[in-house]
């Protein structure tokens, strides 16, 4: 039987991070993933460039029951700690909108830098293993993987969510944190497309490839100011991921389709220039023709004239640009989400350690957790400094 210090299931962004951290104190540290290959998640993410972190950083910025709980781990290891080791590997990186920030090169540049880290920390790998059984002792744990049983002191859960399925993602982490005795925030997917109910689904499906810049708030009062893309299922686009994090079954979200114009001023003016323009070619020259059509179809808008509409009128018609209220049918589910919301409860951990606190020597870092990010980085830098922290207490 093989003895090691830490075992660390999973070698994506937070378990290759812990790795690297625990062997540098001089741990054995062996990383166990049922893919053949490390970084899947990384090498895909951002276009195949990895939005891996974003300069502005807080707790506000990630989807959790217990907020607070990120901030420990964010302010023992931040987003300049990361920038700072990238750097240090000389890996080029752009700016993008609201502070994100991209490989300019490939993603594969971050794996090759993290597995560079673990191969000068001495970390050892077993790709294409599977892990059939986790048993806890006294001082420890006892897994049975392929072809061997392993002894660690410290076990790390880094096995992800259960978005991008085809990447292999699975419930192992939960199952795990159950068979412990750990109780489980329910799942659900995040950073995922709206799909509409089937009448609106017809209306839209027309405008499939258009974007607009919106606001898009959630009945909680959450909103977000980005592009909104109509697809032949629904709705996606940045504004649509952000507030899907913030979305129930059931419940509404409101568009503002100009939040750059107030329409009615909008209006006053057009009207006074050319009081015999239709309502349509109006609205056409603030919004895409085919929106403009689209949302006007089933009103009595669709053949006014601007002087036709009276000041009620008016209202009824600034609400449905700036208040469109769209009931989504549903996701596009685990497929296409780009994270899993729920997960492990995070008042079963340590948030200075990601330690379990009923069971010594347990760790979860990274997705697996009940913590989320934002779209822009947030949670690979999730991953980063959940990975880091475990890694110096494992």
């Amino acid at each position: 039987m093989k003895k090691v210090d830490v075992v660390v299931i999973g070698a994506g962004a937070a378990g290759l991070m812990c790795a690297a951290e625990a062997g540098k104190r001089g741990r054995s540290v062996l990383v166990v993933d049922h893919a053949k290959k490390p970084g899947r998640k990384i090498l895909i993410s951002g276009g195949g460039r990895c939005n891996f972190t974003n300069y502005d950083v807080t707790a506000h910025n990630f989807v959790c029951n217990n907020t607070h709980f990120v901030k420990s781990a964010l302010s023992q290891y931040t987003n300049w700690d990361f920038i700072s080791m990238i750097s240090k590997y000389g890996i080029e990186f752009e700016e993008r909108d609201h502070g994100q920030l991209f490989c300019v090169d490939s993603a594969k540049e971050i794996v090759g830098m993290l597995l560079k880290e673990c191969e000068l920390a001495g970390v050892n790998y077993r790709y294409n293993c599977d892990v059939h059984s986790i048993e806890k002792k006294e001082s420890g744990f006892t897994l049975k993987l392929d072809t061997e049983t392993i002894e660690c002191e410290s076990l790390v859960v880094a096995t992800g969510g259960l978005s991008m399925p085809k990447l292999g993602a699975t419930p192992f982490g939960y199952q795990l944190a159950e068979q412990f005795g750990l109780s489980m925030v329910p799942t659900s997917a995040g950073l995922v497309p709206f799909t509409l109910h089937k009448e609106d689904k017809e209306a839209f499906s027309e405008l499939s490839g258009i974007a607009v810049p919106v606001v898009v708030e959630s009945e909680s009062g959450d909103s977000f100011k980005e592009n909104l893309l109509f697809t032949h299922r629904g709705l996606s686009g940045p504004s649509i991921l952000q507030i899907s994090s913030y979305w129930s079954a059931g419940q509404k979200v409101m568009i503002d389709l100009l939040p750059n114009n107030d329409l009615s001023e909008e209006l006053d003016k057009m009207r006074e220039a050319h009081p015999n323009q239709s309502v349509k070619n109006s609205l056409a020259k603030l919004l895409p023709k085919r929106v403009v059509e689209t949302l006007l179809n089933t009103t009595v808008f669709q053949e006014r004239s601007l002087k036709q509409v009276n000041n009620k009128e008016q209202e009824q018609l600034c609400t449905l640009i700036h208040q469109w209220k769209v009931l989504p049918n549903g996701t596009e589910g685990y497929r296409t989400a780009e994270v899993t919301l729920g997960g492990v409860n995070t008042d079963e951990l340590s948030s200075k350690t990601m330690e379990s606190k009923k069971v010594p020597g347990l760790y979860f870092v990274g997705e697996v957790m009940d913590v989320s990010g934002w779209l822009g980085g947030y949670n690979f830098q999730w991953a980063w400094s959940s990975g880091y922290v475990a890694g110096i207490n494992a």
